[in-house]
């Protein structure tokens, strides 16, 4: 019995180690520094070729890795009840990013595996409450701070705003480029509006849901023609349920695109609040990490944005500013990882001085 019990402990402290502050943070920048890299070293492919099948897997290893770590942390978090910032923050956080991590996997099966380009696809069902579970949180997080900002911090959260808004709007609105327009003639049975757009809908990914001829991460309409080049002409390769959940999904499209413009400056919007409200405080490097995240969300949100409409269909997944997904991730178990340690060590000593 003895014996059981120092094993389980064992287990546990050995646990504990691995999720120390010094080793997450460490292994979360060797990560990003990785990332960096992969995406630096890898990410330019010859004119008219297209990116290698292998570096879109490696892109979604990235990703889903940061994004399960960020999870598992953030899980962590909610169970633990000597975290200060509110255990129900961390649970909208956690659940956020295994959403999202879901829905990614989701998707990296529908583009790889049946390579499949629809208009929506069922990732985008995960990647929907990954935002409102965020939302949530970060709501949570202002609403238990009492928020008693200063003048100069409202000027900045309305800076913050009005630049998001402005920068959102101007690629809403802005003239697609012309050369990305004039797109070569597209094999028979190959339509360009099948084109994907699932991750340009999703969180991750592009928001241009709008229009037929949209970019994604990892797919062009080239990737589409030649993703199956001994396939008969005119002939369709995708399985019959797989067509029909495209075809009941598609309607969602003009919806998404705007959902996901909304929710990304909404975020950007309520993290830079959380920032300024922990300004200062012990608390302040997680909700500094957790503010990065939101705005990498954004980064490459927009940039994902840019590059539907300036380089269109030419567009190859996998460009170099798509590392701020990943980047997102790992800052959310920095902050995670943080918050757990500064909460941990803040009521050790309360306990002491009492």
């Amino acid at each position: 019995m003895s014996s059981s019990l120092e094993k389980s402990s064992e287990k546990v402290s050995g646990l504990q180690s691995l999720l120390s502050v010094q080793t997450v943070i460490v292994a979360g920048i060797i990560w990003g520094v990785l990332a960096l890299l992969y995406f630096l070293l890898f990410s330019i492919s010859a004119p008219g070729e297209e990116r290698p099948l292998w570096y879109s897997i490696g892109t979604y290893i990235f990703e889903e890795v940061a994004y399960l770590g960020a999870a598992v942390l953030c899980f962590r978090n909610w169970r633990s009840p000597q975290i200060v910032s509110g255990r129900n923050v961390w649970l909208g956080f956690g659940l956020g990013m295994l959403c999202y991590f879901i829905g990614n996997l989701l998707f990296c099966y529908w583009e790889l595996v049946l390579h499949q380009e629809p208009i929506v696809s069922p990732g985008d069902l995960f990647f929907v409450p990954a935002y409102l579970f965020l939302a949530w949180g970060m709501i949570l997080a202002v609403i238990s701070r009492r928020l008693n900002l200063e003048v100069w911090q409202w000027v900045t959260v309305a800076a913050i705003a009005v630049a998001g808004i402005a920068l959102a709007v101007w690629l809403q609105v802005a003239s697609p480029n012309n050369a990305s327009s004039a797109t070569p003639p597209l094999p028979v049975g190959t339509t360009q509006g099948t084109t994907q757009i699932a991750k340009a809908t999703s969180p991750k990914k592009a928001i241009a849901a709008t229009k037929a001829p949209a970019v994604n991460k990892t797919a062009t309409v080239v990737k589409t023609a030649q993703a199956k080049p001994s396939a008969p002409t005119g002939e369709n390769q995708a399985p019959a349920w797989v067509l029909s959940v495209e075809k009941f999904l598609e309607p969602l499209g003009t919806f998404l695109n705007i959902f996901y413009v909304v929710s990304d400056i909404f975020l950007l919007i309520v993290a830079s609040t959380v920032l300024l409200a922990f300004w200062g405080g012990r608390f302040s490097q997680s909700w500094r990490m957790i503010a990065g995240a939101a705005f990498s969300y954004y980064v490459a949100d927009m940039w994902l944005k840019y590059a539907d409409k300036f380089i269109g269909d030419d567009y190859q997944s996998g460009g170099l500013l798509e590392v701020f997904w990943v980047f997102s991730g790992v800052l959310f178990a920095i902050g995670a990882v943080l918050e757990f340690d500064t909460s941990s060590r803040s009521r050790r000593s309360g306990r002491k001085r009492a």
